[in-house]
């Protein structure tokens, strides 16, 4: 492994965060931030900014997206905020394009310079695992994916086929297909979060999590975790 290469990506996310955090409390109070008028002005004007300009917008957030993945970054508020401000159904799609993009580009970096980083930190993990991957790395992936990766973080998730050198075309189509489901959860999510801004001037947490909107996504993730559970227990049961 090319260890000035670890460090010089390593450096670009510490960058990227860093600059990101000082955008954002340059321009905005800690106070604001926990402001739920602060926050719904601001909404709007995010809103209207992306409806007057929706190609510029999209692409931008497309490639963030795309980037933010690439940089071993977080999945789930990346796929809320984009079901804020895209809407459920474009949301997912864009989500699900961007992520598996992010995925893919991470995957092959990995797979390229990483590669013996990866075998010797991280086999073990998904040891139990190898069998069936061997057998058929495009259904047990995307079953992977599907059950929400065992509860592995997303970053490394990504990189963890590298082990047993997945074929890339199996590898977009099982992460694409796989994370549909979680994704247009946090989507729902994310749209169900915009209306209620949008339809109150006060925030209610009682009748927040009362809402349609609201509890059925976060019932649809509980579902995703109880998936996973079952998924480790069953689906990748061990062969005798």
């Amino acid at each position: 492994m090319n260890k000035n290469l670890k460090l010089f990506l390593g450096s670009i996310y510490i960058f990227c965060l860093c600059a990101l955090l000082y955008i954002v409390f340059s321009y905005f109070d800690l106070k604001d931030l926990t402001s739920y008028t602060f926050i719904k002005d601001n909404s709007k004007i995010l809103i209207d900014f992306k409806n007057t300009n929706i190609a510029f917008f999209t692409i931008v957030f497309f490639c963030f997206s795309v980037i933010w993945i690439l940089l071993l970054g977080f999945g789930s508020p990346i796929a809320i905020l984009s079901g804020f401000i895209f809407g459920q159904w474009a949301g997912t799609i864009l989500t699900a394009v961007s992520f598996t993009i992010g995925s893919s580009l991470l995957y092959k970096i990995a797979q390229y310079y990483f590669s013996n980083f990866i075998v010797n930190n991280f086999s073990n993990r998904i040891e139990k695992y190898k069998f069936f991957f061997k057998q058929d790395e495009l259904l047990y992936f995307f079953i992977f994916r599907l059950t929400g990766g065992a509860g592995i973080p997303f970053a490394i998730q990504n990189v963890l086929p590298v082990i047993f050198d997945m074929k890339i075309k199996n590898y977009i189509i099982s992460t694409l297909f796989g994370l549909l489901p979680t994704i247009f959860i946090f989507n729902s999510l994310g749209s169900g979060i915009q209306i209620l801004i949008g339809e109150n001037d006060k925030i209610d947490y009682l009748s927040l999590i009362s809402r349609a909107e609201i509890y059925l996504p976060i019932l649809g993730f509980l579902i995703i975790i109880i998936l996973s559970f079952f998924g480790r227990r069953y689906i990748f049961k061990e062969k005798k």
